[in-house]
């Protein structure tokens, strides 16, 4: 009987939102920001070569925890739409590092996420 693996990371993202200004100290030459969602309390940007996910933490938000995920480290995902009685979506990365979920808000569409994952892991680079 298949048991089910805890996520090491769980996040949510909330929205698409215009791509942060303050992004840029966080890329290495060449790397270009595609996508960027709202989370809880930052952004998850998706660039040309990983995912990052930034987490502001503390009462006033100036602590912030960066999280890199390079594509080439994700092994398999999956993507699960809203139902009708389930109204929520969620997309999950199996990685090198392990198992991560993401809850998706009703405004982001599951199966943009899906694809931007499948053009960031499979697309021709």
């Amino acid at each position: 009987m298949p048991t089910e693996l805890t996520a090491i990371a769980a996040w949510q993202f909330q929205f698409e939102v215009p791509i942060p200004d303050d992004v840029a100290n966080l890329l290495v030459p060449g790397e270009q920001p595609v996508a960027a969602f709202k989370t809880m309390r930052d952004t998850a940007i998706f660039t040309n070569r990983r995912l990052i996910v930034r987490d502001s933490q503390g009462l006033t938000g100036k602590k912030v925890e960066v999280y890199s995920l390079p594509y080439s480290s994700i092994n398999m995902w999956s993507s699960e739409n809203a139902g009708t009685f389930d109204l929520s979506s969620e997309i999950e990365l199996w990685t090198r590092a392990g198992h991560i979920k993401i809850k998706l808000g009703a405004k982001i569409d599951v199966r943009r996420l899906d694809q931007l994952i499948a053009w960031a892991v499979v697309g021709d680079k």
